[in-house]
């Protein structure tokens, strides 16, 4: 049985050497009922709606505000510098938090992630800012 205090998702995040990497992010479940646990209500700076179409894909970037993003239709994947790669799913989500540090220049040798979509059906997708 999942744990009812906590939720954990995944979040993509600049590590101190400057490269993206994944690691789990925990939300406490501290609001609501025992029946429906709610996380505190959080800010936003705003969201979008995007569709990309089938074949779309992009060059390695850095995500410019932290943002959640769930993906709504198809798959898209999400690849790092170290070749490691990760899809989402309809109903999927993670935190992209992978910013440029403070001074840096971009580097796409170094720096950020390049993202996809997979299959044949495009892809649409939220972002939701802090």
């Amino acid at each position: 049985m999942p744990d009812t205090a906590t939720m954990t998702l995944p979040e993509l995040f600049t590590d101190a050497d400057g490269r993206a990497r994944w690691r789990e992010r925990v939300l406490p479940l501290a609001e609501g009922s025992p029946a429906s646990r709610l996380t505190a209500l959080a800010p936003s700076g705003g969201s979008q709606w995007r569709r990309s179409p089938a074949g779309f894909a992009s060059q390695f970037h850095c995500t410019t505000t932290p943002q959640w993003l769930v993906v709504l239709r198809g798959r898209m994947e999400i690849g790092l510098q170290d070749g490691s790669r990760r899809v989402f799913g309809p109903g999927e989500c993670f935190y992209s938090n992978d910013t440029l540090p403070p001074g840096a220049t971009f580097d796409a040798t170094l720096h950020g992630h390049c993202s996809r979509a997979l299959g044949d059906d495009g892809l649409e997708t939220l972002f939701v800012r802090d």
